[in-house]
Parts: structure tokens; C-alpha cells; sequence
């Protein structure tokens, strides 16, 4: 099921780099800011990298309105800039962006799971 709703994200674009394949767009009905992009080799998925503006800080990256999709077509060649940064790096960790009104953050998927886990 959970493959289901990627595959409903990357509609809006597929774009190739290094012989591998990008999914990426918003993720559908989300109340929040979340821009994915899915990272695949020959079809399997290799990572997820998204970028994440808290509520708090979306009105640092509007313009006119409250629309995702505006916010996205502002940066989203700068965020892909990032995902190949990542790439040339080797760095195929699910890495979060969290931007923020002056500054930005990586965050490693993987490492926030084991915090969010009870010991």
C-alpha cells in the first residue's frame, strides 16, 4: 500500500541522473509541507530524500498564497541541485531537508527512527 502512494507522488516529474532515476513531486493530501524525491536503479528504489518545511516557516517561503505547488516551482531546482550533490557523494541515506526561516538541516531518516524508538 505504501508503494501505492509513491507512486502516486511521482506523477508530476521523472528525471534522469548517473543512470539512475528520479521520482519527485508533493506528497498527495499531505497537510504539510513534504516535497519527495525518489531516487531508483533499474527499477529499485536505492533512497528517498525530501524536503520539509515546518508550518511555522512556510510563510518564509511564500509569495502571494499558501499554495504548495507555488512553493514548489520556486525551489524545486535548487532542491534538485541537493539530490545530486547526494548522489555525486555516493550519500544514498533517506536524508530529510528541513528548511527553516535562515537555515537548513539534514537530517538521516535512519538516525530519527532510532530516537523516535523506545530503548
Amino acid at each position: 500500500m505504501k508503494r501505492k502512494k509513491e507512486e502516486e507522488m511521482v506523477k508530476e516529474k521523472v528525471w534522469s541522473y548517473k543512470n539512475l532515476q528520479i521520482d519527485e513531486g508533493l506528497k498527495p493530501g499531505s497537510k504539510h509541507f513534504q516535497y519527495f524525491f525518489v531516487v531508483s536503479e533499474k527499477g529499485k528504489k536505492k533512497c528517498n530524500y525530501c524536503v520539509w518545511i515546518d508550518d511555522e516557516n512556510l510563510t518564509h517561503f511564500r509569495t502571494h498564497s499558501n499554495e504548495f505547488e507555488e512553493i514548489a516551482s520556486l525551489k524545486k531546482e535548487q532542491w534538485r541541485r541537493w539530490v545530486q550533490e547526494k548522489i555525486d557523494q555516493g550519500d544514498f541515506r533517506n536524508l530529510v531537508l528541513k528548511l527553516e526561516k535562515n537555515s537548513q538541516q539534514e537530517i538521516d531518516l535512519a538516525e530519527m527512527e532510532k530516537k523516535l524508538k523506545p530503548d
